[in-house]
């Protein structure tokens, strides 16, 4: 279950007990996320509606990324 509140998103999980809260940004990603999507193609998505380098919106992009597989929130794939 997901929530709009505001420029945020909270993504429940009841069975687990889990609630996550996302910025705008990690909104973002995480209705990009509702397809497959390669980590270029959300990366060109973020740079061009966002005002940040491409260095640091690939580090930022990485440890986000990293945080949801973590979570159990994403499966990463490779191919």
């Amino acid at each position: 279950m997901e929530a709009e509140v505001g420029d945020e998103l909270v993504a429940l999980e009841p069975e687990a007990g889990l609630c996550f809260g996302f910025n705008g940004v990690a909104a973002n990603v995480w209705n990009q996320l509702s397809a497959p999507q390669s980590f270029d193609e959300i990366r060109s998505r973020l740079l061009a509606e966002y005002d940040v380098d491409e260095g640091q919106c690939t580090t930022e992009l990485e440890e986000l990324l990293d945080q949801f597989v973590e979570k159990g929130l994403v499966r990463c794939t490779n191919g």
